[in-house]
Order: C-alpha cells, then structure tokens, then sequence
C-alpha cells in the first residue's frame, strides 16, 4: 500500500490528438501498480489547451487540465503518434512539451514522442531511441541527438526516451527501479506479467528485407540473386566474377555503397532469411540450413551478435502456429 505520508511523485503526462493510446496507459499502469507497493505516483494528463483529446484508437481521454497551468512537476512524460515522425510537428505542441519539460526534473518520451522531444532541444548532445521504423528519420532530422536504434530504451541523466509502444513500460519500469530499488519494481513486473528487463534489443522486433538497395546495376542484381537463395557459395571471388569485376573493385563498391564488406553483408542477408524462415514456423536446424549458415551453432552466434537473442528465443516468440510443409 501507498505509505500517505510520502511526497508524491507528479507526474504530467502530454496528450493531443490522435496520440497512441497504449503509450499513455502503459506507462500509467505500471505507476499505478507501483503505487501498490508503497510508491506514491500521481498521474495527470495534460492537452495544449485544456480540452479532451481523442486517442489513435478512437477512445477519448479527459485531462486534468491544459499545460500553461502545470506546476511542480517531478516527471513529463511525452507519449507518441504515427504524425510526429511523418508529418512536421505543431508549433503550438512543442511549445506546450516545451513548458511541461522546462520546470520537470525528468523527461520521459516514449516511442516517436522522441521527435517531439528532440523538437524541444533536449535531447541535443543526448543518446536516444524511438521505433525502429523511424530511428534512421529521427537521426536525420536531429544530426545533434545520438540516436541507437537498437535500444528498447535509453536513460541519459534526468531525459529518457523507449522505442515502440511496449518499450514504455520497460522504460517505466526501469524508472521505477530508479525510484525505489529493485525489489519493488520486481514486485511491479510480476505483477504485471512483464519483464523487469527484457532479453536483447528492438532489432529482434524490426521487420526483415531492411537492407538498403545499392545504386549499382550489377551489385544490386548480385544481392537479388543471394536473397533469392541465400544457401549458395558466395565467396568474394564467386561474387566478383557473377558481378564481372574484380574482387578488390567488388570490395570498394560494397564499402562506397553499402558501408560494409561483401562477408558481413551477406551474413545480414542470410540472417534476414533465418528470420523470415523462423517467422514462418521453421525449427532452428531449418532456418539454419536453408539462409546458408550450415548449422545451428553458426546461426545462434549470428542471433545473438545482431539481435542479442538465441534463435531457439527469437521463434518461441514470433514463429507462426501454423507450421509448413
């Protein structure tokens, strides 16, 4: 139970419309749960100008009241929304973010909240993280924020920032353990039937083909063949003579267009493969033949060394029920 007698922790929560629902509720559930353990979180939502908003799902949210009178503040948290990585931002929503973060002592933005968030210059000179979908735009649009893709999230002195929509309960969660120890936010998890600290990063979530197409006619057909089957023997002289160049000009294109060489490419072909072969249903031994690893040693260490799982992990979680042929 809540112990009264402490000072409770504020909380301002910036809603607006067609902000994603979960990236509210998550996080105000997992302080609500804490606050059953004897943490003392007080939660309020807070639009622009006072008035209720509707939330990505259609369900509306009434708020406690409109930014301009928020005071006191411990924590902000800037939840997200498809428009804030797609289209340009509200002037009048940052200035509001702006006004929440400015008398905050922690903010908090949960998935593309970050855009908003960079939007306000805090994360200037910062790490951070939002979806997987929309971390190479955030980095573009913010070259001074340093952005890690692969964070579920990121906590850089009093700002943090979570990828996708879950990723803000874990982030709550490691807040709350911040807050009041580890026992208390285990207790939370538990609860919660969710993971103190999940297992890898978002790449294990990130859909597979993210590889960019390279500008050269011949290279760009060389990786259409090896997705096509990416078990062949793909030695860099095997590569340079399919593309009819030498293995050293084939080395450069690689690096000039692709930022790699030719092995560590391919790898991230044929992992992309495993993927997509492990999605689909396929045991380990499957994946690992068919994408070209040859043996399920060889896929675990590529697994773990991109994604931070074991493949055995990554299909418990996203193998399809339905099993092929």
């Amino acid at each position: 139970m809540t112990d009264r007698s402490i000072r409770p922790h504020r909380v301002g929560v910036l809603v607006f419309p067609g902000v994603t629902l979960l990236d509210v509720a998550g996080p105000a559930e997992v302080l609500t749960e804490a606050n059953r353990y004897g943490a003392a979180y007080q939660v309020t939502l807070h639009s622009p100008d006072g008035e209720p908003v509707r939330s990505s799902t259609g369900l509306g949210l009434t708020v406690d009241g409109p930014v301009p009178a928020v005071t006191g503040l411990d924590t902000v948290l800037l939840p997200g929304a498809e428009s804030l990585a797609v289209a340009g931002l509200d002037p009048a929503l940052v200035a509001a973010a702006t006004t929440m973060a400015d008398s905050a002592q922690r903010v908090v933005s949960v998935c593309t909240g970050a855009f908003l968030l960079a939007a306000t210059g805090l994360l200037d000179g910062r790490r951070a993280t939002t979806h997987w979908r929309h971390a190479q735009t955030l980095a573009r649009r913010h070259p001074k924020v340093d952005v890690e893709e692969d964070s579920l999230y990121v906590i850089d002195d009093k700002v943090a920032t979570s990828a996708g929509v879950t990723a803000g309960i874990d982030l709550t969660l490691a807040l709350v353990e911040a807050d009041h120890g580890p026992t208390l936010s285990r207790d939370v998890a538990r609860s919660l039937v969710v993971f103190l600290q999940r297992p890898g990063g978002q790449s294990q979530f990130s859909a597979p083909s993210r590889t960019p197409k390279p500008r050269h006619r011949p290279l760009r057909e060389l990786l259409d063949t090896v997705a096509a089957d990416p078990a062949g023997d793909y030695s860099v002289p095997e590569l340079a003579a399919a593309a009819g160049v030498s293995p050293r000009h084939l080395t450069r294109l690689f690096q000039r267009e692709l930022g790699t060489t030719p092995a560590r490419h391919i790898e991230r072909l044929r992992l992309e493969a495993a993927q997509t072969l492990l999605d689909a249903g396929h045991t380990v031994t499957s994946a690992a033949g068919r994408s070209g690893f040859g043996s399920d040693e060889n896929l675990r260490r590529a697994f773990v060394q991109h994604l931070g799982i074991p493949p055995a992990t990554y299909r418990r979680r996203f193998a399809s029920t339905i099993r092929p042929r």
